[in-house]
């Protein structure tokens, strides 16, 4: 196993790691590990826009309040205050730089309206194709610096007297690498595959999560999943996204039956926060109502939303009929890494920034179009941190630390095989979903602790298995943690919604649920080693 030496060590591909990578680049050695293609990534898929406070009746101050709002107060004020005063000039210097959003006849930008913004904010470019432009963008200005490894898959961070100092990779060949840094960046995104309908690339399962919470990170807000309101509905399956942009310009939604749900569910109708849309879309589909999206008031829509359009060209669906099949799915992850707003994380070295970091700026729900401002604020606060303090290690005493063999001589016969990456998905939306309660989510926890062997193994198994298992792994890892903080949390906010506790409580106002992993003690390290050594040999005896 070959072993490498960088200063600093970037996980994913999206607009937060190149962003952030870029900014490092000039004063640092940076590399960047993405498991799949450059391209394979929730930022490209990003269609609404940036919200900013750009216009002159406009104000960061607006901003700041429709943020919590929107976020049911759950929100770290001092980091939404960062995100709102901070953005507008972060994103003129994107524009500075050569980054083009539409504009009108006259020159002025094409503001958007999107779901509990109390102004048009959101700048767009490409129409619907936000994302896919800034990236596309982006990747034309990084630096030459920068060295990217594609289709290699960070499966472990090396940590040594409680510091993180490096990666271990595997390649598609099977080949494990060790890389060493001073600083490790979590850039991944966020978790929203672990759930069958979802706006995400199908390789954001939340693996790094789990990973940190291995390494000994605390995670936290895990309960917080929040599910886009209007996916295109085909067959009973989610295909993609249909922009929240699409209601801002006058779309609305009705059932089967014509009627328009919306009008009593909230003062904002349509445009009410998501979790708000997503949970009444549920009900009527719960009620066996189909869900439309009516675009007939809405102006030029292929003009204005043209990779839409061609997703529903692309699955047989009459755009002369205005009306666009729709399902709620998994978007956003408002949990994460436990952060503040300079990125840092729990464990010294470890940082994470963008979807995969959270720093509470979202609170319970995030506000439509804040994940790409997201990313251009705290990437670039991440990079100045990491900057004002830069400490460059050319050569870093950081060894691989060994773990002992598992036994196959004693391999006990106690572990389930691991289920599918279907099962997995078709649990978590069956009980811990849009609307969850208690029985569902004991079930789901009684069904996730028959592979609880195969997570307390993880460390040792990591070194055996490949990379669908692993990953299946910390899947399990992950979802396990939701449910319990789904548990826990005995109240509805935002995109947790208990039907046995279905109100809010004051109680409950502010309490972040920690999750971190218990550390050996000097006193019972010999019998938890025989009780982790114990789980490996359960785990590997289906494998």
């Amino acid at each position: 196993m070959s072993s490498l030496q960088r200063d600093v060590i970037v996980v994913g591909s999206g607009l937060s790691a190149l962003l952030t990578a870029n900014y490092l680049s000039e004063h640092m050695n940076v590399i960047i590990f993405t498991k799949s293609s450059k391209n394979d990534n929730n930022s490209f898929l990003a269609q609404g826009g940036v919200a900013c406070a750009i216009e002159h009746t406009d104000s960061w101050q607006l901003h700041y309040e429709d943020t919590l709002a929107a976020g049911c107060y759950h929100n770290e004020e001092d980091a939404v205050e960062l995100l709102t005063k901070c953005g507008p000039g972060e994103l003129q210097a994107l524009i500075q730089n050569g980054m083009q959003f539409d504009r009108d006849v006259l020159g002025d930008f094409s503001l958007g309206m999107e779901g509990a913004h109390s102004k048009r904010r959101i700048l767009h470019a490409g129409g619907d194709q936000t994302g896919k432009e800034l990236m596309e963008w982006l990747h034309s200005k990084l630096s030459k610096k920068v060295l990217m490894v594609e289709h290699e898959t960070v499966i472990k961070l090396h940590v040594q007297n409680d510091q993180c100092c490096g990666v271990q990779t595997l390649n598609s060949n099977g080949e494990r690498t060790n890389y060493f840094a001073t600083k490790v960046i979590l850039a991944t995104g966020g978790a929203g595959s672990l759930y069958p309908y979802t706006s995400n690339n199908e390789s954001i399962t939340g693996m790094a999560l789990s990973l940190a919470y291995q390494a000994g990170a605390t995670l936290t807000d895990l309960e917080f999943m929040q599910f886009h309101p209007t996916m295109l509905s085909v067959d009973g399956i989610a295909v993609g996204l249909v922009s929240e942009a699409v209601r801002g310009e006058g779309a609305f939604l009705q059932n089967g039956k014509g009627h328009r749900f919306m009008e009593h569910v909230h003062p904002m109708k349509d445009l009410a926060p998501r979790d708000v849309v997503s949970r009444a879309i549920f009900q009527e589909l719960d009620n066996d109502e189909k869900v439309y999206l009516n675009i007939s008031n809405v102006e030029q829509f292929q003009t204005r939303f043209p990779a839409i359009t061609k997703l529903c060209t692309k699955h047989g669906i009459d755009l002369k009929t205005h009306l666009i099949p729709v399902v709620p799915g998994a978007h956003f992850y408002m949990g994460g890494i436990h952060t503040t707003v300079h990125g840092e994380t729990t464990l010294q070295g470890l940082y994470a920034v963008g979807e995969a970091a959270c720093n509470g700026v979202h609170g319970a729900n995030r506000l439509a179009s804040n994940s790409l401002l997201e990313t251009i604020v705290f990437s670039k606060t991440l990079a100045d941190h990491l900057l004002a303090g830069k400490v460059i290690s050319h050569h870093l005493f950081c060894h691989q630390t060994s773990t002992d063999k598992i036994d196959t001589d004693l391999l006990q016969q106690r572990a389930v095989p691991l289920p599918s990456k279907e099962e997995i998905q078709h649990m978590m939306m069956k009980h811990a979903g849009i609307v969850r309660h208690e029985e569902g989510l004991v079930e789901l926890k009684d069904w996730l602790e028959l592979f609880q062997p195969y997570c307390k193994a993880i460390n040792q198994l990591t070194d055996i298995l490949q990379i669908k298992e692993i990953e299946t792994i910390h899947m399990l890892q992950l979802c396990y943690l939701i449910t319990e903080a789904a548990l826990q949390r005995k109240e509805s906010r935002g995109a947790h919604f208990r039907s046995d506790f279905p109100v809010a409580k004051e109680s409950w106002r502010q309490v972040r649920i920690l999750h971190v992993q218990q550390r050996e003690s000097a006193l019972g390290k010999e019998n938890e080693i025989d009780e982790y050594n114990h789980a490996a040999r359960d785990a590997a005896s289906f494998l």
